[in-house]
């Protein structure tokens, strides 16, 4: 099933083996450039059905650090578009992760350290659902107001716009890993008591706000998904249930797939980590709700991701540090499975015996056309 094609709304992947967001911290003021190209670029030469962007920031305080990919403003769209542009010459969907820090914003580059960084450095003044550092490393945030959360929600909704210009045909929206989203699901993180914070209903609030106001300018002709952490590995915390609850209140608002990972909310959690430990969570998500789902997290092999699909444990598998190590991952495992799937003309000479050919699939040429082409799937 790892080389089945998948329809989701109108677009259809060629398999389901997805490049799952990888934060590269090598942008300035969130402009995308050469090195984004050469790694989006290299893992859809290898095969990838969909390959999604890092995060990309939807206000400059929504990047984890100041080197963030950023989809804050019209400049942006200029060289995301030349990635997207290519991704589609080799027969992937390009996919963008649009996601807000939150109180895990300001912070140095993981080869850097962890520490925040001062605003005389190029940071600034984090904000989240109550005044809680994620820990003492971390800048202190400040409490969003309901303007505040309505900023949020709209600048959601004009990266998602800004998406749609640049060439993109999926857009997840990143509500996991400790990031502002998150942080409002979580009680660990929100102890606000207005009606943004306490029940599950409020805590879920502002992600059902902000999946509507997406799907409200995003084609309905492309889908759409939301990443969660299912579990915060914290009593108390978020937890499965809840995660399937909040699937069964935003599927209706237009998300078609969840991206199931875990864990971030807070330091120190205790995650029992192996191959494969995210699966189960999917595969729950996937039964109880019947919505499609996304198995990630240390699925490294191909009789592995193709027993998580076998199984319907999941729909797609999203893969992130084995296409760091191997960014051609899918032309070697389809060899390995024995279902060899198209090599691009240029790398032939190196391709088993028999492997088949893969021409360049090209978009109309110009934004202008790509415009054209995406507004008549709407």
């Amino acid at each position: 099933m790892l080389f089945d094609e998948l329809t989701i709304r109108e677009l259809t992947l060629r398999n389901r083996i997805v490049v799952s967001p990888m934060c590269q911290y090598s942008s300035t003021d969130g402009f995308a450039n050469d090195w984004h190209l050469v790694h989006l670029g290299s893992r859809a030469v290898g095969g990838a059905s969909l390959v999604f962007t890092e995060a990309a920031g939807v206000s400059p305080e929504g990047r984890i650090s100041p080197q963030d990919l950023g989809i804050y403003k019209d400049e942006h769209i200029e060289q995301l578009s030349r990635i997207t542009h290519f991704l589609r010459e080799q027969g992937s969907i390009p996919g963008i992760q649009l996601a807000h820090a939150g109180r895990k914003g300001s912070t140095q580059r993981p080869w850097e350290g962890n520490a925040a960084v001062p605003e005389s450095e190029g940071g600034w003044k984090p904000v989240a659902p109550s005044a809680i550092p994620f820990s003492a490393a971390y800048p202190m945030p400040v409490a969003l107001d309901e303007k505040g959360i309505r900023g949020v929600v709209k600048s959601f909704a004009d990266a998602a716009s800004r998406a749609l210009q640049a060439g993109f045909q999926v857009i997840e929206i990143h509500s996991a890993h400790g990031y502002l989203l998150h942080e409002f699901l979580s009680p660990i993180s929100n102890k606000r008591t207005d009606s943004y914070g306490g029940s599950l209903e409020n805590r879920c609030r502002l992600l059902c706000e902000v999946v509507a106001a997406v799907r409200g300018v995003w084609p309905a002709a492309y889908p759409l998904f939301v990443r969660i952490s299912a579990t915060d590995w914290i009593e108390g915390g978020w937890d499965l249930d809840q995660s399937v609850q909040l699937v069964q209140k935003i599927a209706p608002l237009g998300v078609d797939l969840i991206d199931c990972s875990s864990g971030g909310i807070a330091p120190g959690a205790k995650i029992p980590i192996r191959a494969g430990y995210q699966v189960p969570f999917a595969r729950e998500i996937r039964h109880e709700t019947d919505v499609m789902t996304g198995a990630v997290g240390l699925i490294t092999s191909a009789n592995q991701a193709d027993t998580i699909l076998r199984e319907e444990s999941a729909d797609i598998v999203i893969m992130a540090r084995e296409f760091l190590r191997q960014p051609y991952w899918p032309l070697q495992v389809g060899h390995e499975l024995g279902f060899p799937i198209p090599w691009p003309v240029q790398y032939l000479r190196a391709a088993p015996d028999g492997t088949p050919t893969r021409e360049p699939i090209r978009p109309p040429e110009g934004m202008d056309a790509l415009a054209e082409h995406d507004a008549n799937l709407e």
